[in-house]
Parts: structure tokens; sequence; C-alpha cells
């Protein structure tokens, strides 16, 4: 069924942006997490609507422009540099367990500056996300938008599962930074061949 609608070129885009968005959306939403659990009860629960409200526009906006933006030569190999160093990070913090999210300040004197600090954390967190996924995608735009759907998807929904599985097992984190790798190489390569070679 899948062979039918997916071509082999298709599915291996799909598991890669599948892989990003699974080891990438968690940090999102356990921000979100951290400053709604700093307010009452019945606040809690507008924060989360409202964080994510923003984050998904916020997303919207962020894709539709790295999209375009990984169309320019040069910009890839940018892209694909930066992907490197998130492959880094992101091996120092889930796969050695050195997650820390403490440099996060929160602000629980107002739920505007809590909605606000949501939507600072999400921009900064979200990058990778979107590169990750803009990169895989390349032109196929369907795929793209599920990629988009599925990061907020999972942020909204299922991140704090995901985080649990990645922590207990290991090698879904392994195979989304592999994931990760191959796009930013593909990004650095495309470049490479069209300024070099």
């Amino acid at each position: 069924m899948f062979a039918e609608l997916f071509t082999p070129e298709q599915l291996t885009i799909l598991t890669q942006i599948i892989l990003i968005d699974l080891v990438l959306a968690g940090d999102n939403a356990i921000i979100i997490g951290m400053v709604a659990s700093k307010f009452p009860l019945e606040q809690r629960r507008k924060i989360i609507i409202f964080g994510i409200g923003g984050a998904v526009v916020l997303r919207i906006i962020l894709t539709l422009l790295t999209a375009y933006l990984l169309q320019i030569t040069g910009l890839r190999l940018f892209g694909g540099l930066l992907l490197l160093y998130i492959v880094y990070k992101l091996y120092v913090d889930v796969i050695k367990g050195s997650e820390n999210h403490d440099d996060i300040k929160i602000d629980n004197s107002s739920f505007f500056k809590a909605i606000w600090t949501i939507l600072i954390a999400d921009f900064t967190m979200s990058l990778d996300n979107v590169l990750g996924v803009a990169g895989a995608a390349g032109d196929h735009y369907g795929l793209l938008v599920f990629g988009l759907v599925l990061s907020i998807a999972l942020m909204a929904f299922a991140a704090t599962l995901i985080s649990n599985w990645i922590k207990k097992y290991k090698w879904i984190a392994w195979a989304g930074l592999i994931a990760i790798l191959i796009v930013a190489i593909e990004l650095i390569y495309t470049d490479i061949k069209i300024l070099f070679l």
C-alpha cells in the first residue's frame, strides 16, 4: 500500500523526517511544561494552549522561510554546518545524558511574560527541528508540510512519552542523530558540488 503511495526516495525522506521529529520535538514541550508548572492549575491550561498556539504559528513561518532559504546556493552549506553542530549538541545532551534546561530563565510574574518565555524558547529550540525537516524534505513540499504537522503534533501531545522512550531506548536517539547527520552531509555536499566542483 505504502509502495503505491510513495516512491523509495519519498519513503526514505519520510523516515528521516519522522526520526528527526522524534528526537527534536521533545525539548520544546518540556520547556512549555516547565513554564506552565510555575502557575496555578487554572492558568496552566491556558498557558499551554496559548504557548503551543503561538509556537505553531512561529514554526509555520520559520519552516516556510527555511525551505525558501535552503534553495539558495551557499545557504545550504551554512545550514549543513549548523546541523553538524546540532548533531554534536544532541549527542552530548541526549546520548551522553547531560541534558540541562537550567539556562532557560522562567519568569512566572505574569501570564503574558510566560507566553513570551515559551515563544522565545521555542524559537531558539525550533531552529534545529525546522532546519532538519526542511533539509530532509528538499523540494518535496508535501513531505515538508507533513514534517511540520508531525512536529507540532508531537510537541503538543506526545513529547513526554517520546522523551521517556529516548531515555529508555537509546537506539531511537542514535537513529535520529544519524538521520540529521545524513541531511547535514547532503546539504553541505550539494553546495560544495555547485560552488567548487
